[in-house]
Protein backbone atom coordinates (compact mmCIF):
# COMPACT_ATOMS: atom_id res chain seq x y z
CA UNK A 1 0.00 0.00 0.00
CA UNK A 2 0.89 3.46 -1.21
CA UNK A 3 1.87 5.90 2.00
CA UNK A 4 -0.81 9.02 1.45
CA UNK A 5 1.24 12.58 1.63
CA UNK A 6 -1.65 14.30 2.89
CA UNK A 7 0.29 17.67 2.16
CA UNK A 8 0.36 17.21 -1.16
CA UNK A 9 -3.28 17.62 -1.63
CA UNK A 10 -3.49 20.88 0.45
CA UNK A 11 -0.13 22.64 -1.00
CA UNK A 12 -1.64 21.97 -4.60
CA UNK A 13 -5.01 23.74 -3.05
CA UNK A 14 -3.25 26.57 -1.71
CA UNK A 15 -0.85 26.73 -4.39
CA UNK A 16 -3.44 26.44 -7.40
CA UNK A 17 -5.36 29.47 -5.66
CA UNK A 18 -2.50 31.26 -5.79
CA UNK A 19 -1.33 30.21 -8.89
CA UNK A 20 -5.31 31.64 -10.34
CA UNK A 21 -4.80 35.19 -8.66
CA UNK A 22 -0.97 35.36 -9.57
CA UNK A 23 -2.21 34.62 -13.28
CA UNK A 24 -4.50 37.73 -13.71
CA UNK A 25 -3.67 39.35 -16.79
CA UNK A 26 -5.43 40.68 -19.73
CA UNK A 27 -2.24 39.36 -21.70
CA UNK A 28 -3.99 36.68 -24.41
CA UNK A 29 -1.75 33.49 -24.45
CA UNK A 30 -1.05 32.28 -28.18
CA UNK A 31 -2.62 29.78 -29.76
CA UNK A 32 -0.57 26.32 -29.61
CA UNK A 33 -2.02 23.04 -31.59
CA UNK A 34 -2.14 20.58 -29.79
CA UNK A 35 1.14 18.25 -30.66
CA UNK A 36 0.04 14.60 -30.16
CA UNK A 37 -3.64 13.32 -29.22
CA UNK A 38 -1.42 10.37 -27.41
CA UNK A 39 1.26 12.64 -25.45
CA UNK A 40 -1.33 13.06 -22.34
CA UNK A 41 -1.72 9.12 -22.05
CA UNK A 42 1.74 8.45 -22.19
CA UNK A 43 2.62 10.68 -19.61
CA UNK A 44 0.36 9.40 -17.43
CA UNK A 45 0.71 5.92 -18.00
CA UNK A 46 4.62 5.97 -17.06
CA UNK A 47 4.04 7.72 -13.83
CA UNK A 48 1.77 5.94 -12.84
CA UNK A 49 1.83 3.24 -9.69
CA UNK A 50 1.75 0.03 -11.86
CA UNK A 51 5.22 1.42 -13.14
CA UNK A 52 6.88 1.80 -9.49
CA UNK A 53 8.94 4.52 -10.33
CA UNK A 54 11.05 3.10 -13.45
CA UNK A 55 13.81 2.12 -11.62
CA UNK A 56 16.16 0.20 -14.07
CA UNK A 57 16.64 -3.14 -13.09
CA UNK A 58 12.86 -3.89 -11.14
CA UNK A 59 9.74 -4.86 -12.10
CA UNK A 60 8.60 -1.42 -12.97
CA UNK A 61 11.85 -0.64 -14.84
CA UNK A 62 10.90 -4.07 -17.44
CA UNK A 63 7.22 -2.36 -17.53
CA UNK A 64 8.47 0.60 -18.63
CA UNK A 65 11.31 -0.85 -21.33
CA UNK A 66 8.06 -3.59 -22.67
CA UNK A 67 6.05 -0.07 -22.73
CA UNK A 68 8.30 1.81 -24.92
CA UNK A 69 9.63 -0.98 -27.42
CA UNK A 70 5.55 -1.73 -27.92
CA UNK A 71 4.98 2.01 -28.71
CA UNK A 72 8.08 2.44 -31.22
CA UNK A 73 6.98 -0.69 -33.00
CA UNK A 74 3.45 0.12 -33.30
CA UNK A 75 4.67 4.18 -34.78
CA UNK A 76 6.81 2.34 -37.13
CA UNK A 77 10.02 2.30 -36.16
CA UNK A 78 12.72 -0.14 -37.15
CA UNK A 79 14.80 -1.94 -34.18
CA UNK A 80 18.54 -0.39 -34.12
CA UNK A 81 19.96 -3.43 -32.37
CA UNK A 82 20.14 -6.27 -35.13
CA UNK A 83 16.54 -7.07 -35.21
CA UNK A 84 15.85 -5.60 -31.56
CA UNK A 85 14.86 -2.43 -30.00
CA UNK A 86 17.33 -3.16 -26.58
CA UNK A 87 20.59 -2.53 -26.62
CA UNK A 88 21.45 -4.35 -23.18
CA UNK A 89 23.56 -1.86 -20.78
CA UNK A 90 25.81 -4.05 -17.87
CA UNK A 91 26.08 -1.84 -14.63
CA UNK A 92 28.65 -2.28 -12.26
CA UNK A 93 27.11 -1.59 -8.28
CA UNK A 94 29.99 -1.02 -5.97
CA UNK A 95 29.52 0.03 -2.02
CA UNK A 96 32.43 0.89 0.25
CA UNK A 97 32.99 0.03 3.24
CA UNK A 98 34.60 -0.79 6.66
CA UNK A 99 36.61 2.21 6.21
CA UNK A 100 39.96 2.41 8.57
CA UNK A 101 40.75 6.28 9.70
CA UNK A 102 42.54 8.42 7.25
CA UNK A 103 46.28 9.18 8.07
CA UNK A 104 48.13 12.09 6.54
CA UNK A 105 51.62 11.52 7.77
CA UNK A 106 54.48 13.84 7.08
CA UNK A 107 58.29 13.09 8.24
CA UNK A 108 57.99 15.38 11.48
CA UNK A 109 53.29 14.62 12.41
CA UNK A 110 50.41 12.26 11.40
CA UNK A 111 47.19 13.03 11.36
CA UNK A 112 44.06 11.30 11.06
CA UNK A 113 40.44 12.33 9.62
CA UNK A 114 37.11 10.42 9.19
CA UNK A 115 34.12 9.89 6.58
CA UNK A 116 31.74 11.41 6.11
CA UNK A 117 33.04 15.13 8.10
CA UNK A 118 36.07 15.20 6.60
CA UNK A 119 36.51 13.39 3.48
CA UNK A 120 34.23 11.26 1.84
CA UNK A 121 35.81 8.48 -0.47
CA UNK A 122 34.27 5.33 -2.81
CA UNK A 123 35.84 3.02 -5.46
CA UNK A 124 33.81 1.91 -8.67
CA UNK A 125 36.78 -0.81 -8.85
CA UNK A 126 35.39 -4.60 -8.93
CA UNK A 127 38.10 -5.43 -5.94
CA UNK A 128 37.39 -6.91 -2.69
CA UNK A 129 39.78 -4.72 -1.10
CA UNK A 130 41.29 -1.25 -1.72
CA UNK A 131 44.90 -0.22 0.24
CA UNK A 132 47.10 3.08 0.09
CA UNK A 133 49.73 2.39 1.69
CA UNK A 134 52.09 5.29 2.31
CA UNK A 135 50.92 7.16 -0.95
CA UNK A 136 52.70 10.00 -1.97
CA UNK A 137 50.48 13.51 -2.35
CA UNK A 138 50.82 16.03 -4.71
CA UNK A 139 48.97 19.36 -5.14
CA UNK A 140 47.68 19.48 -9.75
CA UNK A 141 45.64 22.64 -9.20
CA UNK A 142 42.73 22.30 -10.82
CA UNK A 143 43.44 19.14 -12.34
CA UNK A 144 43.27 20.22 -16.05
CA UNK A 145 44.90 19.53 -19.21
CA UNK A 146 43.20 21.55 -21.68
CA UNK A 147 45.64 22.00 -24.62
CA UNK A 148 43.04 24.75 -26.62
CA UNK A 149 43.34 27.11 -23.23
CA UNK A 150 47.17 26.18 -23.23
CA UNK A 151 46.47 24.53 -19.88
CA UNK A 152 48.41 21.72 -18.17
CA UNK A 153 48.23 20.76 -14.86
CA UNK A 154 50.34 17.79 -15.16
CA UNK A 155 52.97 19.20 -16.77
CA UNK A 156 56.39 17.83 -16.00
CA UNK A 157 55.49 15.50 -12.93
CA UNK A 158 54.88 11.18 -12.73
CA UNK A 159 52.04 10.64 -10.63
CA UNK A 160 52.03 7.31 -11.40
CA UNK A 161 50.63 5.39 -8.57
CA UNK A 162 50.16 8.43 -6.54
CA UNK A 163 47.48 10.62 -4.61
CA UNK A 164 46.69 13.75 -6.50
CA UNK A 165 44.86 16.57 -5.02
CA UNK A 166 42.84 19.39 -6.76
CA UNK A 167 40.25 22.30 -6.46
CA UNK A 168 37.26 22.16 -8.03
CA UNK A 169 35.95 24.05 -10.78
CA UNK A 170 38.06 25.84 -12.92
CA UNK A 171 40.34 28.76 -12.55
CA UNK A 172 37.78 31.25 -14.71
CA UNK A 173 35.25 30.55 -11.78
CA UNK A 174 37.69 31.68 -9.66
CA UNK A 175 38.75 34.90 -11.19
CA UNK A 176 35.26 35.78 -12.92
CA UNK A 177 37.65 36.58 -16.20
CA UNK A 178 35.60 35.92 -19.31
CA UNK A 179 39.20 35.76 -20.98
CA UNK A 180 40.08 32.77 -18.60
CA UNK A 181 38.49 29.23 -19.79
CA UNK A 182 34.71 31.02 -20.01
CA UNK A 183 34.38 32.88 -16.80
CA UNK A 184 32.08 32.35 -14.36
CA UNK A 185 30.18 29.84 -16.07
CA UNK A 186 31.76 26.07 -15.78
CA UNK A 187 33.83 24.39 -18.71
CA UNK A 188 33.83 20.70 -18.73
CA UNK A 189 36.93 20.87 -17.11
CA UNK A 190 35.85 22.15 -13.84
CA UNK A 191 33.38 18.98 -13.70
CA UNK A 192 34.38 16.66 -11.00
CA UNK A 193 34.00 13.37 -13.17
CA UNK A 194 36.14 15.25 -16.33
CA UNK A 195 39.32 15.51 -12.78
CA UNK A 196 38.90 11.84 -11.94
CA UNK A 197 39.13 10.96 -15.48
CA UNK A 198 41.87 12.77 -16.08
CA UNK A 199 43.81 11.85 -13.17
CA UNK A 200 43.23 8.07 -14.18
CA UNK A 201 44.76 8.89 -17.24
CA UNK A 202 47.43 10.33 -16.19
CA UNK A 203 47.98 6.95 -14.25
CA UNK A 204 47.34 8.39 -10.42
CA UNK A 205 46.12 5.95 -7.52
CA UNK A 206 43.72 7.77 -5.79
CA UNK A 207 42.29 11.81 -6.93
CA UNK A 208 40.82 13.85 -3.92
CA UNK A 209 38.69 17.01 -4.68
CA UNK A 210 39.00 20.27 -2.62
CA UNK A 211 35.07 20.52 -1.55
CA UNK A 212 34.36 24.60 -1.81
CA UNK A 213 30.47 25.53 -1.98
CA UNK A 214 30.32 28.35 -4.30
CA UNK A 215 32.72 26.58 -6.97
CA UNK A 216 31.01 23.34 -6.47
CA UNK A 217 27.76 24.72 -6.74
CA UNK A 218 26.55 22.40 -3.93
CA UNK A 219 27.32 22.51 -0.03
CA UNK A 220 29.09 19.60 1.66
CA UNK A 221 26.02 17.47 2.81
CA UNK A 222 25.13 16.91 -1.12
CA UNK A 223 28.18 15.21 -1.14
CA UNK A 224 27.83 12.75 1.65
CA UNK A 225 24.33 11.61 0.66
CA UNK A 226 25.35 10.88 -3.22
CA UNK A 227 28.38 9.52 -1.67
CA UNK A 228 27.02 7.93 1.09
CA UNK A 229 25.62 4.83 -0.58
CA UNK A 230 26.37 2.44 -4.06
CA UNK A 231 28.40 4.04 -6.76
CA UNK A 232 27.87 2.87 -9.96
CA UNK A 233 29.83 2.73 -13.75
CA UNK A 234 29.13 1.37 -17.11
CA UNK A 235 30.30 -2.57 -17.17
CA UNK A 236 31.52 -4.15 -20.08
CA UNK A 237 34.34 -3.84 -22.67
CA UNK A 238 34.61 0.15 -22.20
CA UNK A 239 39.08 0.06 -22.24
CA UNK A 240 38.86 3.19 -19.39
CA UNK A 241 41.39 3.34 -16.54
CA UNK A 242 39.53 4.12 -13.26
CA UNK A 243 41.28 5.02 -10.40
CA UNK A 244 41.73 2.79 -7.18
CA UNK A 245 39.71 5.11 -5.03
CA UNK A 246 38.37 8.98 -5.40
CA UNK A 247 36.95 11.19 -3.39
CA UNK A 248 36.25 14.87 -1.94
CA UNK A 249 38.02 16.45 1.31
CA UNK A 250 36.75 19.49 3.16
CA UNK A 251 37.99 22.79 2.46
CA UNK A 252 38.58 23.36 6.05
CA UNK A 253 40.80 20.07 6.41
CA UNK A 254 42.43 21.00 3.42
CA UNK A 255 43.80 23.86 4.53
CA UNK A 256 44.61 22.10 7.62
CA UNK A 257 46.69 19.22 5.75
CA UNK A 258 48.27 21.79 3.34
CA UNK A 259 49.70 23.45 6.77
CA UNK A 260 51.66 20.79 7.72
CA UNK A 261 54.12 21.40 4.62
CA UNK A 262 53.75 25.14 4.89
CA UNK A 263 51.36 26.18 2.73
CA UNK A 264 47.53 27.72 3.12
CA UNK A 265 44.82 26.52 0.91
CA UNK A 266 44.52 30.63 -0.08
CA UNK A 267 48.61 30.40 -0.85
CA UNK A 268 48.12 26.85 -2.85
CA UNK A 269 44.89 28.36 -4.68
CA UNK A 270 46.53 31.80 -5.76
CA UNK A 271 49.47 29.65 -7.14
CA UNK A 272 46.95 27.08 -8.77
CA UNK A 273 45.45 30.50 -10.97
CA UNK A 274 48.36 30.72 -12.99
CA UNK A 275 49.14 29.13 -16.64
CA UNK A 276 52.81 28.87 -15.22
CA UNK A 277 51.20 26.62 -12.20
CA UNK A 278 54.00 23.60 -11.64
CA UNK A 279 52.30 20.78 -9.40
CA UNK A 280 53.29 20.55 -5.98
CA UNK A 281 55.29 17.36 -3.95
CA UNK A 282 53.22 17.96 -0.36
CA UNK A 283 56.14 15.88 1.25
CA UNK A 284 53.19 13.54 2.65
CA UNK A 285 51.58 10.15 2.62
CA UNK A 286 48.74 9.41 3.15
CA UNK A 287 47.45 5.64 4.27
CA UNK A 288 43.60 4.21 4.01
CA UNK A 289 41.58 0.67 3.45
CA UNK A 290 38.72 -0.01 2.87
CA UNK A 291 36.51 -3.33 1.29
CA UNK A 292 33.98 -3.56 -1.48
CA UNK A 293 30.74 -5.62 -2.50
CA UNK A 294 30.18 -5.23 -5.74
CA UNK A 295 27.32 -6.95 -8.63
CA UNK A 296 26.44 -7.21 -12.24
CA UNK A 297 23.47 -6.39 -13.43
CA UNK A 298 21.73 -5.20 -16.77
CA UNK A 299 19.17 -2.83 -18.07
CA UNK A 300 18.58 -1.90 -21.44
CA UNK A 301 17.96 1.70 -23.83
CA UNK A 302 15.50 0.98 -26.17
CA UNK A 303 16.45 2.49 -29.54
CA UNK A 304 14.20 2.71 -32.85
CA UNK A 305 14.93 4.54 -36.09
CA UNK A 306 13.09 6.05 -39.25
CA UNK A 307 15.61 5.30 -42.20
CA UNK A 308 16.31 8.40 -44.02
CA UNK A 309 15.11 8.61 -47.73
CA UNK A 310 18.56 9.89 -49.01
CA UNK A 311 21.52 9.94 -46.70
CA UNK A 312 20.58 6.98 -44.41
CA UNK A 313 23.55 6.93 -43.13
CA UNK A 314 24.18 9.99 -42.02
CA UNK A 315 21.95 10.01 -38.87
CA UNK A 316 19.82 12.92 -36.16
CA UNK A 317 19.39 11.90 -32.34
CA UNK A 318 16.52 12.34 -30.34
CA UNK A 319 17.34 11.18 -26.94
CA UNK A 320 15.37 10.93 -23.46
CA UNK A 321 16.14 8.93 -19.85
CA UNK A 322 13.37 6.66 -19.46
CA UNK A 323 14.19 5.59 -15.65
CA UNK A 324 13.86 7.27 -12.22
CA UNK A 325 14.55 6.85 -8.74
CA UNK A 326 11.78 3.63 -8.07
CA UNK A 327 10.18 3.01 -5.03
CA UNK A 328 11.62 2.39 -1.29
CA UNK A 329 9.39 0.34 1.78
CA UNK A 330 8.57 2.16 4.52
CA UNK A 331 6.20 0.87 7.86
CA UNK A 332 3.83 2.74 6.14
CA UNK A 333 4.08 1.78 2.86
CA UNK A 334 5.61 2.27 -0.08
CA UNK A 335 6.85 5.19 -1.54
CA UNK A 336 7.29 6.08 -5.16
CA UNK A 337 9.00 8.32 -6.82
CA UNK A 338 6.78 8.50 -9.81
CA UNK A 339 9.10 10.74 -11.90
CA UNK A 340 6.10 12.56 -14.13
CA UNK A 341 8.32 15.64 -15.03
CA UNK A 342 11.19 13.64 -14.64
CA UNK A 343 11.14 12.56 -17.14
CA UNK A 344 8.07 10.40 -18.18
CA UNK A 345 7.47 13.96 -20.14
CA UNK A 346 10.83 13.83 -21.94
CA UNK A 347 10.27 9.52 -22.95
CA UNK A 348 6.76 10.54 -23.86
CA UNK A 349 8.54 13.66 -25.97
CA UNK A 350 10.98 11.32 -28.01
CA UNK A 351 7.61 8.66 -28.88
CA UNK A 352 5.01 12.02 -29.69
CA UNK A 353 7.92 13.56 -32.38
CA UNK A 354 8.47 9.48 -33.67
CA UNK A 355 4.73 9.46 -34.36
CA UNK A 356 5.35 12.73 -36.36
CA UNK A 357 8.38 11.99 -37.83
CA UNK A 358 6.81 8.74 -39.29
CA UNK A 359 3.55 10.28 -40.58
CA UNK A 360 6.38 12.14 -43.27
CA UNK A 361 5.63 11.47 -46.92
CA UNK A 362 8.40 11.11 -48.25
CA UNK A 363 10.78 10.51 -45.12
CA UNK A 364 13.73 12.94 -44.09
CA UNK A 365 16.32 13.19 -45.84
CA UNK A 366 18.63 11.89 -43.14
CA UNK A 367 17.65 9.30 -41.16
CA UNK A 368 16.27 10.10 -37.17
CA UNK A 369 17.66 7.57 -34.47
CA UNK A 370 14.81 7.73 -30.87
CA UNK A 371 16.63 6.72 -27.94
CA UNK A 372 14.67 6.05 -24.02
CA UNK A 373 18.46 5.63 -22.00
CA UNK A 374 18.62 3.86 -18.76
CA UNK A 375 20.22 4.31 -15.92
CA UNK A 376 20.58 8.34 -15.96
CA UNK A 377 20.00 9.15 -12.13
CA UNK A 378 22.57 6.39 -11.60
CA UNK A 379 25.35 8.68 -13.47
CA UNK A 380 24.08 8.38 -17.06
CA UNK A 381 25.18 5.46 -17.76
CA UNK A 382 23.04 4.34 -20.54
CA UNK A 383 24.37 7.20 -22.15
CA UNK A 384 27.48 6.81 -21.94
CA UNK A 385 27.23 2.73 -22.97
CA UNK A 386 26.01 4.39 -25.55
CA UNK A 387 28.47 6.75 -26.63
CA UNK A 388 31.27 4.00 -26.11
CA UNK A 389 29.01 1.21 -27.92
CA UNK A 390 27.10 3.02 -30.81
CA UNK A 391 24.68 1.21 -32.68
CA UNK A 392 24.94 4.22 -35.82
CA UNK A 393 28.74 5.93 -36.68
CA UNK A 394 29.95 8.79 -34.35
CA UNK A 395 31.64 10.49 -37.41
CA UNK A 396 28.07 10.49 -38.92
CA UNK A 397 26.08 11.06 -36.25
CA UNK A 398 25.34 14.76 -37.67
CA UNK A 399 23.78 16.23 -34.21
CA UNK A 400 21.04 15.62 -31.57
CA UNK A 401 18.67 16.79 -29.18
CA UNK A 402 18.00 15.96 -25.45
CA UNK A 403 15.04 16.03 -23.83
CA UNK A 404 14.85 15.82 -19.98
CA UNK A 405 11.80 17.83 -17.86
CA UNK A 406 9.70 19.57 -20.06
CA UNK A 407 7.76 22.57 -18.58
CA UNK A 408 4.75 21.81 -17.55
CA UNK A 409 3.63 25.67 -16.09
CA UNK A 410 2.47 27.14 -19.65
CA UNK A 411 3.71 28.79 -22.95
CA UNK A 412 6.50 30.97 -22.35
CA UNK A 413 8.14 34.06 -24.48
CA UNK A 414 12.12 32.31 -23.78
CA UNK A 415 14.00 29.04 -24.58
CA UNK A 416 16.62 28.40 -21.67
CA UNK A 417 19.74 27.03 -23.49
CA UNK A 418 22.20 24.47 -21.52
CA UNK A 419 25.38 25.37 -22.60
CA UNK A 420 24.45 28.21 -24.40
CA UNK A 421 26.55 29.31 -27.51
CA UNK A 422 28.49 25.85 -28.05
CA UNK A 423 27.32 25.20 -31.21
CA UNK A 424 25.72 25.99 -34.45
CA UNK A 425 23.27 23.92 -34.15
CA UNK A 426 21.61 26.79 -31.63
CA UNK A 427 21.19 29.08 -34.94
CA UNK A 428 18.24 26.10 -36.14
CA UNK A 429 17.05 26.59 -32.84
CA UNK A 430 17.20 30.39 -32.91
CA UNK A 431 15.43 30.12 -36.53
CA UNK A 432 12.80 28.00 -35.19
CA UNK A 433 12.43 29.88 -31.76
CA UNK A 434 11.62 33.05 -33.85
CA UNK A 435 8.86 31.44 -35.79
CA UNK A 436 7.39 30.91 -32.32
CA UNK A 437 8.02 34.73 -31.64
CA UNK A 438 10.63 33.37 -28.64
CA UNK A 439 14.02 34.31 -27.75
CA UNK A 440 17.09 32.32 -26.88
CA UNK A 441 18.58 33.02 -23.64
CA UNK A 442 21.42 31.27 -21.52
CA UNK A 443 21.07 28.92 -18.88
CA UNK A 444 20.61 31.12 -15.54
CA UNK A 445 23.24 29.38 -13.65
CA UNK A 446 26.13 28.23 -16.09
CA UNK A 447 28.42 28.33 -13.39
CA UNK A 448 26.43 24.80 -11.92
CA UNK A 449 27.34 23.16 -15.51
CA UNK A 450 24.71 21.78 -16.25
CA UNK A 451 25.47 21.28 -19.09
CA UNK A 452 27.95 18.20 -18.48
CA UNK A 453 24.91 16.98 -16.22
CA UNK A 454 22.36 15.22 -18.41
CA UNK A 455 22.93 12.29 -21.29
CA UNK A 456 23.05 14.54 -24.33
CA UNK A 457 26.71 15.38 -22.58
CA UNK A 458 28.13 11.32 -23.40
CA UNK A 459 27.13 12.05 -27.56
CA UNK A 460 28.94 15.90 -26.94
CA UNK A 461 31.77 13.85 -25.45
CA UNK A 462 32.92 11.89 -28.53
CA UNK A 463 32.37 14.93 -30.52
CA UNK A 464 28.52 15.27 -31.43
CA UNK A 465 26.90 18.60 -31.50
CA UNK A 466 23.80 18.27 -29.35
CA UNK A 467 21.21 20.82 -27.98
CA UNK A 468 19.79 20.71 -24.65
CA UNK A 469 17.14 23.27 -23.71
CA UNK A 470 13.58 23.98 -21.96
CA UNK A 471 10.95 27.15 -21.32
CA UNK A 472 12.86 29.98 -19.33
CA UNK A 473 10.65 31.57 -17.12
CA UNK A 474 8.95 34.86 -18.77
CA UNK A 475 5.25 33.02 -18.52
CA UNK A 476 3.14 34.48 -21.44
CA UNK A 477 -0.06 36.28 -19.41
CA UNK A 478 1.89 35.46 -15.97
CA UNK A 479 3.68 37.62 -13.47
CA UNK A 480 6.69 37.09 -10.97
CA UNK A 481 4.39 35.62 -8.07
CA UNK A 482 3.99 32.98 -10.85
CA UNK A 483 6.91 32.70 -11.48
CA UNK A 484 8.13 32.86 -7.85
CA UNK A 485 5.73 29.87 -7.11
CA UNK A 486 6.47 27.99 -10.05
CA UNK A 487 10.12 27.52 -8.26
CA UNK A 488 8.85 27.02 -5.24
CA UNK A 489 6.49 24.12 -6.81
CA UNK A 490 9.35 22.53 -8.59
CA UNK A 491 11.86 22.48 -5.84
CA UNK A 492 9.13 20.33 -3.53
CA UNK A 493 8.80 17.62 -6.58
CA UNK A 494 12.54 17.11 -7.86
CA UNK A 495 13.45 13.93 -6.93
CA UNK A 496 10.63 13.41 -4.74
CA UNK A 497 7.26 11.62 -4.14
CA UNK A 498 5.15 14.35 -5.13
CA UNK A 499 6.74 14.69 -8.59
CA UNK A 500 2.88 13.41 -10.39
CA UNK A 501 0.61 15.14 -12.42
CA UNK A 502 -1.42 17.61 -11.09
CA UNK A 503 -3.82 20.58 -11.72
CA UNK A 504 -1.51 23.10 -11.98
CA UNK A 505 0.04 21.85 -15.25
CA UNK A 506 -0.29 23.64 -18.56
CA UNK A 507 0.25 21.14 -20.97
CA UNK A 508 0.07 23.85 -23.84
CA UNK A 509 4.00 24.96 -22.52
CA UNK A 510 4.88 21.08 -23.44
CA UNK A 511 2.87 21.64 -27.05
CA UNK A 512 4.94 24.17 -27.46
CA UNK A 513 8.34 22.96 -27.09
CA UNK A 514 7.28 19.72 -28.79
CA UNK A 515 6.56 21.57 -31.69
CA UNK A 516 9.65 23.68 -31.80
CA UNK A 517 12.29 20.42 -30.86
CA UNK A 518 10.32 18.61 -33.76
CA UNK A 519 10.79 21.64 -36.21
CA UNK A 520 14.72 21.46 -35.34
CA UNK A 521 15.10 17.97 -35.97
CA UNK A 522 13.14 18.11 -39.01
CA UNK A 523 15.50 21.05 -39.94
CA UNK A 524 18.70 18.89 -39.61
CA UNK A 525 17.22 16.08 -40.79
CA UNK A 526 16.73 17.71 -44.58
CA UNK A 527 19.54 19.53 -44.49
CA UNK A 528 23.26 18.95 -46.23
CA UNK A 529 24.67 21.03 -43.51
CA UNK A 530 26.49 19.81 -40.43
CA UNK A 531 26.38 21.69 -37.18
CA UNK A 532 29.76 22.48 -36.10
CA UNK A 533 31.04 23.24 -32.13
CA UNK A 534 32.21 27.13 -31.93
CA UNK A 535 35.47 28.21 -32.01
CA UNK A 536 36.83 28.13 -28.18
CA UNK A 537 35.03 25.28 -27.02
CA UNK A 538 36.96 21.71 -25.54
CA UNK A 539 34.99 19.73 -28.33
CA UNK A 540 35.94 21.26 -31.38
CA UNK A 541 39.03 19.07 -31.61
CA UNK A 542 37.16 15.68 -30.95
CA UNK A 543 34.66 16.78 -33.57
CA UNK A 544 37.39 17.55 -36.42
CA UNK A 545 38.56 13.94 -35.38
CA UNK A 546 35.70 12.19 -36.85
CA UNK A 547 35.16 15.00 -39.18
CA UNK A 548 38.57 13.43 -40.90
CA UNK A 549 37.00 9.65 -40.85
CA UNK A 550 34.33 10.91 -42.11
CA UNK A 551 35.53 12.28 -45.58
Amino acid sequence: MKRVDWSLPVRVFVIGILFSVASCNIEKQPEIPSFSDNYKGWVEVLSSDNFEGRAPTTPGGKKTKAFIEAEFRRIGLKPANNGSFRQSVPLIETTSDNFTPIWIKTEKDSVSFSLPDDFMIGSVLMTDSISLENSEMIFVGYGIVAPEYSWNDYEGIDVEGKTVVMLVNDPGFELQNEDLFTGRAMTYYGRWTYKFEEAARQGAAAALIVHETEPASYGWDVVRNSWSGPQYRVGGNNNQPFLEMQGWIQNFVADSIFGLSGYSLDELRKQALSQNFQPLHLAMNLTLSFTNTFTITESDNIIGYLEGSQFPDETIIYMAHWDHLGKIETPEGDQIYHGAIDNATGTAAIMAIAEKFAALDPPPARSVVFMALTAEESGLIGSEYYALNPLFEIEKTVGGINIDGLNVYGPTRDVSVVGYGTSTIQDILLKHAKNQQRILIPEKFPERGGFYRSDHFNLVKVGVPMIYANSGDDYIGKNQRYVDMVKEDVEGRYHTVNDVINDLWNWKGIDQNLWLFYEVGKDVANSRKWPVWNEGTEFKAIREETNDLRN
